[in-house]
């Protein structure tokens, strides 16, 4: 219990703290997953009561903190776990992430969240959405044009490039984009073979 009211103290200080809240999570998770009864009958395929269960603990874990309208983090959990039963109501969970961080940082989760789920036009969407090279994290833009690369679309991710290395004022930007550079440059070349 201590190391729960030590992780919600650092949530109320910090919503976006997100050790803080993977760990919470994750105690919530163990805590809801030994006191799920077992169905012994339910195949592997469906989603056992036990992870039904710690899923919907930190469901109520990430609404509560989400409640802090200061709070982004938990909405990019709550839209991960409504992504495949309410695709519509996670894109607006990850807009309204996006809208309350300014540093872009919100928005390179979401973007990489989507990504992960095999989505990454979602995720390219969003960011064309929400980015602004001048004023968000480096990995924001990163992570957009490595959404515009996995939807198969390498003409955005030039695009997206050249504004990363025109307008991105952050530090790290010119190792970002020496990075993408040769990714960007095999995907144009893949697409016009």
């Amino acid at each position: 219990m201590a190391m729960e009211d030590e992780l919600r103290a650092k949530l109320v200080k910090n919503p976006n703290d997100i050790d803080a809240f993977k760990a919470l999570a994750e105690l919530v998770r163990r805590h809801a997953a030994a006191t799920a009864p077992a169905d012994p009958l339910i195949a592997d395929s469906h989603v056992s009561p036990r992870d039904r269960a710690a899923d919907l603990a930190v469901w109520s874990l990430a609404e509560e903190i989400a409640g802090n309208p200061r709070s982004w983090y938990a909405l990019v959990e709550l839209a991960r776990l409504s992504l495949h039963d309410d695709r519509e109501g996670a894109m607006r969970r990850l807009g309204g992430a996006c809208e309350r961080d300014h540093s872009g940082v919100a928005l390179a989760e979401s973007v990489r969240m989507l990504r992960e789920a095999d989505l990454p036009g979602e995720g390219l969407g969003l960011g064309v959405g929400h980015w602004n090279a001048k004023e968000h994290v480096v990995e924001a833009g990163v992570q957009v044009i490595r959404a515009a690369l996995d939807a198969h679309r390498p003409a955005e991710a030039r695009r997206l490039l050249a504004a990363l290395a025109a307008d991105g004022q952050q530090a790290g930007t010119e190792d970002a984009v020496a990075q993408l550079e040769p990714e960007v440059t095999a995907a144009e070349a893949g697409s016009n073979a």
